[in-house]
Order: structure tokens, then sequence, then C-alpha cells
């Protein structure tokens, strides 16, 4: 009994790394208007489960935002900046998108994944 409680606890030291891990912070930097006025250019295009903050940056020449899973920051002007945080706990795809009148239409738009 003694040495299958050692081996137990033994096994959940050894896991515990593993597990923090899946559930680390990733932060991704989302460029607005690049490489075109309605495009983003996102400096990671997938995370492990967790907490993802984006950090979304307008490059371009008019407001923009980014919406992603039910989130969405607020519409920002060019040179100007906004984070938003997303804390997943299933993996899959989650599309993301600018939500100003004919911005997604015209390629603000997209599908980060996560592991």
């Amino acid at each position: 009994m003694l040495l299958s409680g050692i081996v137990a606890i033994a096994a959940l030291t050894l896991a515990l790394p593993a597990l923090a891990r899946q559930d680390a912070t990733t932060n991704v930097t989302v460029n607005a208007g690049l490489p075109s006025e309605f495009a983003y250019k996102l400096s990671k295009t997938a995370a492990k489960r967790g907490t993802v903050v984006f950090k979304l940056v307008n490059k371009g020449d008019i407001k923009h935002n980014f919406k992603i899973g039910g989130k969405k920051t607020p519409a920002i002007a060019s040179g100007k900046s906004a984070t938003l945080s997303l804390t997943t706990t299933k993996v899959g795809s989650y599309p993301y998108l600018c939500t100003l009148p004919g911005h997604a239409a015209a390629g603000m738009k997209g599908t980060f994944k996560v592991t």
C-alpha cells in the first residue's frame, strides 16, 4: 500500500508540469491594415489551450476592430492598439473578423487554431 501511494505521488509530481504547460498564456500581435487595408497579419496563427492575449495594432489608415470567441475590441484609429484576452478550454478553430461594415467581406477574417 505504501509503495503504491509513493508511486502515485511520483506520477502526479511528474505530470503536473506537463498539465501546466497545456494551459499557458500565449501573446499574439494582430496587425490590422497589413499587408493591405482590409487584412490582418497575426504573429501566431495557433496556440495551445489556455489564455491567448491578442494585441490589435492598427497599421491601416481607417478604424478597425478584432472579434474572436464572442469577444471584441473597440474600433481603434490608425496607430492605436487594444488588447483582448480569450481563455480557450477546447481545441479547434476559432474564427475571427473585423465587425465594421464591409471589412470582413473585404477580407478581414480568418481562423485561429487551438491545439
